[in-house]
């Protein structure tokens, strides 16, 4: 993997761990923001609202730096941790791993704890489809239409994202592509008169 891709899943996907009466339900589903993780933990506390505990396990961000594990009142260190660890494992970024656990009447100890949810976590990310995709620069670009066709000759060739573009006696497209080929594109382009360009964001 090199440093402008990264590992997620590309759809949500489940898996199930027994033990002794206790059921795990494990679902893990790609996310892009906090906001989304908050948004999908209390989606998934209202479905099973009967569940005695709802730990989880997330990492955001192509470089893997957001990231948080909870117990939600397990012994600590043995849900939270053992999701995340499942994760880590596989390398995977943008994804929450939610398990949801119905108490079968009999303790577990803290062993069997984090065998369970490392066993549901497991299963959930084994069952889903891992795609690997690029951190892309955006970029907006404008131009003169006597520009256009040396601008979309090198849009063609480099086999870059457009979006929004507008067409005119002036024009302007956004553009997008990976780090790793950046220099190498706005060297390209800023051989072509009267173009303008505007850094926008890195995603």
């Amino acid at each position: 993997m090199t440093s402008d891709t990264y590992k997620t899943i590309n759809a949500s996907s489940r898996g199930i761990f027994k033990d002794r009466g206790s059921r795990f339900i494990a679902i893990a589903v790609p996310v892009k923001s906090q906001d989304e993780v908050k948004s999908k933990l209390d989606e998934y506390r209202k479905e099973y609202h009967d569940a005695r505990h709802h730990c989880y396990a997330y990492i955001l961000g192509s470089e893997r730096s957001i990231w948080r594990a909870n117990d939600d009142g397990e012994p600590s260190g043995t849900a939270g941790k053992p999701i995340i660890g499942q994760i880590n494992s596989f390398g995977l970024t943008d994804i929450l791993i939610v398990v949801i656990r119905y108490f079968g009447g009999t303790l577990l100890g803290t062993s069997g704890l984090i065998n369970a949810y490392k066993a549901a976590a497991y299963e959930a990310i084994n069952n889903s489809e891992i795609i690997e995709l690029t951190v892309n620069d955006y970029f907006k670009i404008e131009f003169p239409y006597a520009s256009m066709n040396g601008v979309m000759k090198i849009l063609k060739e480099e086999n870059i994202i457009q979006t929004d573009q507008v067409y005119g006696l002036e024009c302007s497209v956004i553009i997008g592509f990976r780090i790793s080929i950046k220099e190498k594109i706005l060297n390209k382009l800023s051989g072509i008169e009267n173009i303008n360009l505007t850094f926008l964001e890195t995603r």
